[in-house]
C-alpha cells in the first residue's frame, strides 16, 4: 500500500513523552521490521473521524444536557403549581437526578465491553422515551419517575464519552475533542433559554410545561437511530475511511496500546482495574470533579432565578443567562486545545479555578447588578472549563486502556456526588442574593485550584522517578524498549502530562 514503507529491522526506543511523535508515535514496531505512516494520510484519517464522531457525541450530549436541565424553564412556566407540589418536592425533582446517575456511573466502562453503537443507541433511546414521558406525569411521584430513567441512561453516555475518544485519538489530541464534546453543555444553556420561552411563550391546548418536554425530549428518541447507524465501533472498521485510512487507524490503535482498536472492544483486565484504585493519581481527580460539579450542576437551574432576583423580568433574565454560557463554550475549547499543544493542564485547570472561584465572590460581596452580572460571567468561564480540562487530564495519565476505564468511572461516581449538595444549596428562602449557595461554589472552586497544584506535583515527582528507572535500566546494559508494546502503555518511557 502506498501509505506504508518498510524501514530497516529495528524497534522503536519508546519514549513516550509527547516531544518525541516523529520517532516513536509515527514509527511501529514488529519483528519484521519497522512501519511507517504517512502523516499526511493520518491527517486525513483524524479529519475524518473528528468530522463524525466528534459532532456526533457532541450533538447528543447537547440534546442530553437539553433533557437534564429543562427542569429548571419547565417549573417557570407553571409545572409545580399545575401538579400541587412544593419547594421542597421540586429541590428533590433535583436531587433524584443525581443518585441514579451515581449509582450507574460505573457503566462508562460498557464503552469497552459493548459495541458503542449498540450502547449508544441505548442509552439514547432510554433518555428520550423518559424525558417524552415527564410531559404525560400527572402528579410529583410520576416525575420523580421519569427523572430516575433520565438520569440511569444517561449516566451510561455523558460521563464515558471521553473514555470512548480515548480509542480513536492519541494522548495529545484527546484534550481539545474532549473540550469540544463537553462544550455541549455550556452551548445548549446559551440557547437553552430562549428555546423554552419560544416554546412555552404560546398558549396551546395542554399546559405549557408539558409541551417543553415534548418538543425537548422527542428528537432524542429520533437521534436514537442516528447514534446505531453512525457511531463508529472502532476507527479501524469505520465505514467513512476507506481501506487505506482503515489500515492507518489500526496502526494507531497498535501504536497507542499494542492491539488493533476492534480488539480494545469487548474485555476488561480487572488486574489493571485494581492496581489504578490503588494509585493516588486516580483519586485526586475525582475529588477535582466533585468540587466543580457542585457549582457546575446548579448554576444552570438557579442562573434564571439568581438574575431575577437582580430585578431582571423572567423573560430578561433567560435572555440574560446566554452570554456568560457562551463565553464558557468558547473558553472551553480554547483552554483544551492550548493545554494540549503545552501539555500543561494542571496549570490551565488552577487558573480556570480561581477564575471561577472570583466570579462567584463577586456574587457574595457586591450588591451592583452590574457587578454581580460580571461575576457570572467569570464563573461560568470557570466552571464548565475547568472540567473540561480534568476529564482528558484523568485518561491521560492511566497506562492502559481498563486503568484509563477504571480511573473515568471512579471520577464520575465521586464527582457525581458533588451535584447532591450544589443543588440544594440555593432554597428560596435565601433570595436574593443566596449567599449560603455562592459560598459554598467560591470555597469549592478554590479547593479544586489547591486540588489540581497537588496533582500536578505529585505527577511531576513521579515523572522524576520514571527518568530515573528508565536511565538505570540503560546503564544497565538492558534494553527496555525491546518489550515495550503500544506507546500509551505503561513501561520504558512513559511519563505522565502535566
Amino acid at each position: 500500500m502506498g501509505s506504508l514503507k518498510a524501514d530497516e529491522l529495528e524497534l522503536p526506543t519508546q519514549d513516550r513523552r509527547e516531544d518525541t511523535i516523529t520517532s516513536a508515535d509515527e514509527k511501529l514496531g514488529a519483528e519484521d521490521g519497522g512501519i511507517y505512516i504517512d502523516p499526511v494520510i493520518e491527517k486525513r484519517v483524524i479529519r475524518k473521524i473528528d468530522r463524525v464522531l466528534v459532532p456526533l457525541v457532541m450533538g447528543l450530549y447537547l440534546v442530553a444536557f437539553l433533557d437534564r436541565s429543562n427542569i429548571g424553564n419547565a417549573e417557570t412556566a407553571g409545572m409545580s403549581k399545575d401538579l400541587g407540589f412544593d419547594d421542597a418536592q421540586y429541590q428533590w425533582l433535583l436531587t433524584i437526578f443525581y443518585i441514579p446517575y451515581i449509582v450507574f456511573e460505573w457503566a462508562a466502562l460498557m464503552w469497552k465491553i459493548v459495541p458503542p453503537h449498540i450502547w449508544a443507541c441505548s442509552c439514547v433511546l432510554v433518555w428520550g422515551l423518559a424525558s417524552t414521558l415527564q410531559a404525560a406525569a400527572f402528579n410529583w411521584s410520576g416525575l420523580m419517575a421519569c427523572r430516575f430513567f433520565l438520569a440511569m441512561a444517561e449516566a451510561g453516555y455523558g460521563p464515558g464519552v471521553p473514555y470512548l475518544l480515548s480509542f480513536f485519538y492519541k494522548r495529545h489530541e484527546l484534550g481539545f475533542r474532549c473540550g469540544l464534546f463537553l462544550s455541549a453543555a455550556p452551548l445548549a444553556t446559551t440557547f437553552a433559554g430562549a428555546l423554552a420561552y419560544g416554546i412555552t411563550s404560546g398558549h396551546p391546548h395542554i399546559a405549557n410545561w408539558r409541551l417543553l418536554f415534548l418538543v425537548e425530549g422527542f428528537p432524542s428518541i429520533i437521534l436514537a437511530g442516528l447514534a446505531f447507524w453512525c457511531m463508529p465501533d472502532s476507527a479501524d472498521t469505520a465505514s467513512f475511511l476507506n481501506e487505506e485510512e482503515r489500515r492507518v487507524a489500526k496502526l494507531r490503535a497498535i501504536q497507542q496500546t499494542g492491539s488493533e482498536g476492534k480488539e480494545r472492544i469487548g474485555h476488561i483486565n480487572f488486574k489493571d482495574v485494581l492496581l489504578s484504585l490503588a494509585d493516588i493519581k486516580t483519586w485526586i481527580p475525582p475529588l477535582m470533579y466533585f468540587s466543580c460539579n457542585v457549582s457546575f450542576s446548579s448554576l444552570p437551574v438557579f442562573l434564571p432565578a439568581i438574575l431575577t432576583n437582580m430585578g431582571f423580568t423572567a423573560i430578561n433574565a433567560q435572555g440574560l443567562s446566554a452570554p456568560p454560557y457562551f463565553l464558557s463554550f468558547l473558553v472551553c475549547i480554547l483552554t483544551t486545545w492550548i493545554a494540549d499543544k503545552t501539555r500543561q493542564r494542571g496549570f490551565m485547570i488552577i487558573g480556570l479555578s480561581l477564575i471561577g472561584g472570583v466570579g462567584y465572590v463577586l456574587l457574595i460581596a457586591c450588591k451592583s447588578v452590574g457587578v454581580r452580572y460580571f461575576g457570572v460571567f467569570l464563573a461560568a468561564a470557570g466552571v464548565f472549563p475547568a472540567i473540561s480540562n480534568i476529564l482528558p487530564w484523568t485518561i491521560n495519565n492511566q497506562g492502559s486502556d481498563s486503568k484509563r476505564g477504571a480511573g473515568i468511572a471512579l471520577l464520575n461516581i465521586v464527582g457525581q456526588c458533588g451535584p447532591l449538595l450544589g443543588t440544594r444549596m440555593f432554597p428560596t428562602k435565601d433570595a436574593p442574593y443566596y449567599t449560603m449557595g455562592m459560598s459554598v461554589c467560591a470555597g469549592f472552586m478554590f479547593f479544586n485550584a489547591i486540588l489540581a497544584l497537588a496533582l500536578r506535583t505529585y505527577l511531576d515527582w513521579e515523572n522524576k522517578k520514571f527518568e530515573k528507572n528508565d536511565a538505570a535500566a540503560r546503564q544497565a546494559g538492558e534494553d527496555p524498549s525491546s518489550a515495550a508494546v503500544g506507546v500509551e502503555n505503561e513501561g520504558y518511557g512513559f511519563r505522565n502530562f502535566l
